[in-house]
């Protein structure tokens, strides 16, 4: 796991963002708010802790995509840092036929990775074309094999769940069936990434 202080500014408030797969922390650039940010990447291991937080008065997490199930996995046996939960675009159940990414598609995705693969994915991703990335293929391939070898996450109640429309990546029926019974709002024109429908980090988690 890596963690990065996207904004570090003595808050009263924090949000923990568990990101997804090989896109990075860019796609919350244009969010405005007063509360210190920590952006979490790299699942390959979830044996890391977290910085303390406690000299917070709230902290929110923020999982989305393969986030949801790595933040999952790394919780179970440690104290919950977190007064509330918001999962984006991702389900318990990260590699699944009915509940997640359909178990083909993960591995022609980890089989095939390339720079060509990487920016359809993205293009997946956003729904549009995007500006060329780096990656690390083996390094975001190890990823892909140690998220699917983990298989389903622990149960973890989370107070809302957003789910996108228009979600390329995570099937949106899949994503229905998997949070069935949970507080769910829908973004029925997003896509998988669907920072670009909020302005304010408080808009996403409230």
């Amino acid at each position: 796991m890596d963690f990065r202080w996207l904004k570090q500014d003595q808050a009263a408030e924090a949000i923990v963002v568990f990101g997804g797969w090989a896109v990075g922390p860019d796609v919350f650039d244009h969010l405005t708010g007063p509360q210190d940010i920590l952006f979490v990447s790299d699942y390959r291991s979830l044996d890391a802790d977290l910085p303390d937080m406690s000299g917070y008065d709230h902290v929110t997490l923020l999982a989305w995509s393969f986030g949801v199930a790595a933040y999952a996995h790394w919780q179970e046996g440690r104290t919950d840092p977190f007064d509330r939960k918001v999962a984006v675009n991702g389900t318990l159940a990260p590699v699944d036929a009915g509940h997640g990414i359909p178990p083909d598609v993960m591995a022609k995705t980890a089989e095939g990775l390339s720079e060509a693969s990487f920016a359809q994915f993205l293009r997946r991703t956003f729904n549009a074309p995007q500006s060329p990335r780096v990656i690390d293929i083996e390094a975001r391939r190890a990823e892909l094999h140690a998220v699917a070898a983990r298989g389903a996450a622990p149960a973890v109640a989370f107070d809302q769940i957003w789910i996108a429309g228009r979600d390329r990546i995570f099937p949106p029926a899949n994503q229905h069936r998997a949070w069935e019974g949970a507080p769910l709002r829908e973004l029925p024109a997003a896509a998988h990434a669907p920072f670009d429908h909020f302005d304010s980090w408080q808009a996403l988690i409230s």
